[in-house]
C-alpha cells in the first residue's frame, strides 16, 4: 500500500485535496455531498477524489446507493504513519 499511498498524494494532480478528503473521513464517516460542502470544493471534485482513494483501498463505501457514506479503510489504517509522513510532505511543498 505504500506505493499507492505515494503515488496518489504525490505522484498525481490533486494530491492536496485527496489528503484534505481522508483527514475529513478520518474526523467520521461522510457522504460524497457534506464532503464537498465541508471541504468547499465541487460534488463532481469530492467524487472523482473519492473514486480514486476506493481503487486504491484507502476508502470504501457503505452498500448505499443514494447518500452512501465514506470510510477511511482497515488497510489504510494500517499504514496511517506512512500516509502521514506523505501528507506532511504534499501539504509543505502544497
Amino acid at each position: 500500500m505504500e506505493k499507492a499511498l505515494w503515488y496518489l498524494f504525490t505522484a498525481t494532480r490533486g494530491g492536496v485535496n485527496r489528503v484534505r478528503v481522508v483527514r475529513a473521513l478520518a474526523e467520521r464517516p461522510k457522504n460524497a455531498n457534506r464532503l464537498a460542502e465541508e471541504l468547499d470544493i465541487a460534488y463532481t471534485t469530492a467524487r472523482h477524489h473519492l473514486d480514486m482513494l476506493c481503487d486504491h483501498d484507502v476508502v470504501e463505501r457503505s452498500n448505499e446507493d443514494y447518500a452512501a457514506l465514506f470510510f477511511l479503510t482497515d488497510q489504510f489504517e494500517r499504514n496511517r504513519d506512512e500516509f502521514e509522513r506523505i501528507a506532511k510532505h504534499v501539504e509543505t511543498d502544497g
